[in-house]
């Protein structure tokens, strides 16, 4: 088989692998960008009351808060992941370790201002593959890249060769 039928089919085959992987980072890609505009993909963060530093409750009164929801996402202290607090809008945003909720409670006064999904996780997830497999991340994606290094000079070869070789041989002539 000659070179270039070989690098054809190569190039053929490893871009129609890419094309799926690279739709998917494509499309989660552009909802990770808008993720702040549309509620339904990261809940907005939501404003607790005015108050001095002295008057902000507790962690502990913040996993009680969180606890008296009785969320099933939220059925112990284990369960919680993270908790981002923002002295800006004197929010603390809990997210739990399953099922990417979040539950956002008031600074000052321990109040609950929001229980949600936060689906750009999920979203950010599936973006960079370690939805499927760690290894996929760490293995996977890399030769994504890799690939796509690859396809790149092939792609251009590929087109501009015939080109190249029609172009002299009507110079030739």
């Amino acid at each position: 088989m000659r070179p270039y039928k070989v690098l054809w089919e190569m190039h053929k085959w490893i871009g129609i692998v890419l094309s799926l992987i690279l739709i998917n980072v494509s499309v989660t890609g552009l909802l990770l960008l808008e993720k702040k505009q549309h509620e339904w993909i990261q809940p907005a963060t939501r404003k607790g009351q005015e108050g001095t530093t002295a008057e902000l409750i507790t962690m502990q009164q913040v996993f009680d808060a969180v606890l008296d929801c009785n969320h099933p996402d939220f059925a112990d202290v284990e369960a919680i992941d993270r908790v981002d607090f923002r002295p800006g809008k004197r929010v603390h945003k809990v997210r739990s370790k399953t099922h990417n909720a979040e539950i956002q409670v008031d600074a000052v006064t321990g109040d609950v201002l929001s229980v949600a999904t936060r689906r750009s996780d999920m979203i950010e997830q599936l973006h960079h593959g370690s939805l499927f497999r760690e290894w996929m991340h760490g293995k996977i994606m890399p030769a994504v890249g890799i690939a796509n290094i690859v396809l790149a000079p092939s792609g251009r070869y590929l087109w501009l060769g015939p080109k190249c070789k029609k172009k002299k041989k009507l110079k030739q002539q």
